[in-house]
This record gives structure tokens, sequence and C-alpha cells, in this order.
């Protein structure tokens, strides 16, 4: 998890994420270090961070910028958003009140750990 400020842009701190993902296990065998593809909406699409994904044999699956809307992202993004509405169901998370960044991730945490166990006694 990676805590910005409200005026960086969305693809700055992209690099330093996918350099901190974890090895992805599931399969039998060494765990991939990286995922084989990368969903993002139009603020990722930049020729520079095209190449440096595709350089670590990760597929860019980015918005172009000036087309119209439907890239077909929309499919797996909803997703995505779901989950953003559901932390905005905690007034702390739909706000965030707190300066210091410890806190606020703390906050995240819970939410998640909320989120998720709503979500697994519902479907069992």
């Amino acid at each position: 998890m990676l805590l910005t400020g409200a005026n960086t842009h969305d693809s700055v701190p992209l690099k330093e994420l996918v350099e901190a993902l974890p090895p992805i296990a599931g399969k039998v065998g060494r765990p991939r270090r990286r995922p084989d593809r990368l969903l993002g909406d139009r603020a990722y699409d930049s020729r520079a961070l095209r190449q440096w994904l595709r350089a670590l044999g990760i597929t860019p699956l980015l918005a172009k910028r000036g087309t119209e809307h439907g890239s077909g992202l929309g499919v797996w993004r909803w997703v995505g958003e779901r989950t953003i509405s559901w932390f905005h169901q905690f007034r702390r998370l739909r706000i965030r009140y707190e300066r210091r960044a410890d806190i606020h991730e703390a906050f995240l945490m819970i939410g998640c750990i909320q989120v998720c166990w709503r979500f697994l006694t519902e479907s069992f």
C-alpha cells in the first residue's frame, strides 16, 4: 500500500507500486514476481510508462487519451470502483480527518478487514 498526497498525479507512484508487489503464489513452482497485465485508466497513458511495463514483461492494458469512453476496461474496473464505494461507508475513510499517514493507513487496514469479513460472511 502506498499513500500519496491528493495533489500527486496517479502515474507518479506507479513504478514504486509495481516494484513493491509481493510474489504471486498459487501455481506449483516458483512464484511469479510480476503480474501478466496491468489495467489502468487514462491517467496512466504515457509512452514512457508503457515502455517501462513492457520491459518488465507486463502487458499494459491502459485506456488511451483522446479516445471515446468504452475502452473495454469497465469489465474489470467496476470491481475496484465497487470496493472503493464500500470504503466510503466508513466516515473516517470517506473524508480524511487524520494528518498522520500511519493513522490513516491503520483505518484503511481496518476498513479492508471489515469489507473482507462482510464479503466472506455473506457469500457462505
